[in-house]
């Protein structure tokens, strides 16, 4: 039997907690029973400085059931991928693996059985991946394809289909660990640690409760954020495309010489004028998109933090015999 523990991120998740915790409970308690996990797996619930009352409800989980639950409180909101890792990075010497799932379900919680017993065949990440997308729109279904296929032309190792919902032992978490970038994006960090993997595949579900974490805006920006934080061929393209332009550029003063002497002038500004803002606006694009990188040198180089954790709300005792519910 191997300890697990389940890892989910929560901001403003008042709405669909408890009808979360009440699915994973019976999860556990049904894994404990067929002996696939020990007594000693919990459920970690990460407050991602929610202004509702998400908090309070993890401190009641924990009062009332620390037989199961586990929470962890971060002193302000860090966003997703941060409050991901602050749990993680957390529990990691507890467990021999976690499980990374969102706190709304739509992941099917099923899975995780079979993502314990690739973990038993030896597999160190296991990665759930969804087999269709029936519960998306035409128009999320569009983007999040366009976004896995622009990914992968920017070089990007990602796993197609595949959010944050995975296994990860205990020993890829400790290859985890050792990646320091504040710009996190573990959809792209996970598969570049390089020890054995594999798929789970199951079907997505509506959302049960509450609103989407993630709209059209803040989706651009976790694209532009796993772009720019694993690729550098935008940078290369950009270079690409510069040069070429310089070649045509050359070749357009040459032509206009021959035609100036030999005795034929072109009349008209629009040409010109094209020319100008066409050049004028790739300059623009490529000054911004360089931009993007020296702001990301700029953040790493500060080397700051990444989460604080203000309270963590076990009844296991850490190495020197204390409880750690402080």
């Amino acid at each position: 039997m191997k300890t697990i523990y389940l890892v989910i991120p929560c901001y403003n998740e008042e709405a669909v907690l408890p009808e979360t915790t009440k699915r994973l409970t019976e999860l556990m308690s049904d894994l404990r029973q067929q002996g696939m996990i020990t007594p000693q797996s919990r459920i970690v619930l990460v407050n991602d400085g929610s202004k509702d009352r998400t908090w309070e409800m993890i401190e009641e989980y924990y009062r009332t059931q620390p037989q199961f639950f586990e929470g962890i409180c971060l002193s302000r909101n860090q966003g997703h991928q941060n409050a991901l890792l602050a749990g993680m990075m957390t529990v990691k010497d507890r467990c021999d693996a976690v499980i990374s799932l969102d706190a709304d379900l739509q992941d099917d919680i099923n899975a995780i059985r079979e993502m314990i017993a690739k973990f038993e065949e030896g597999f160190d990440v296991v990665y759930g991946v969804r087999s269709a997308r029936k519960t998306d729109s035409a128009f999320k279904r569009m983007t999040a394809q366009g976004f896995y296929k622009l990914m992968h032309l920017m070089g990007a190792e990602v796993v197609y289909n595949h959010a944050d919902y995975r296994l990860m032992s205990r020993r890829a978490l400790e290859g985890l660990a050792e990646y320091r970038e504040v710009n996190l994006f573990l959809r792209g960090i996970v598969p570049m640690i390089g020890y054995p993997s594999t798929t789970v595949y199951y079907e997505r579900a509506k959302r049960f409760a509450g609103e989407s974490k993630y709209p059209l805006k803040k989706m651009l920006g976790f694209a532009m954020q796993g772009i720019t934080s694993l690729s550098v061929k935008p940078i290369r393209m950009i270079t690409s495309l510069g040069v070429t332009i310089f070649l045509v550029s050359m070749a357009m003063i040459i032509y206009c010489l021959i035609r100036h002497f030999t005795g034929y002038t072109v009349a008209g500004w629009t040409s010109t004028a094209i020319s100008v803002w066409a050049i004028g606006g790739l300059q623009l694009f490529a000054v911004g998109v360089i931009g993007e990188y020296i702001g990301k040198i700029y953040l790493e180089t500060k080397q700051r933090p990444k989460y604080f954790v203000q309270t963590y709300l076990s009844d296991r005792k850490d190495d020197n015999g204390d409880f750690t519910h402080r």
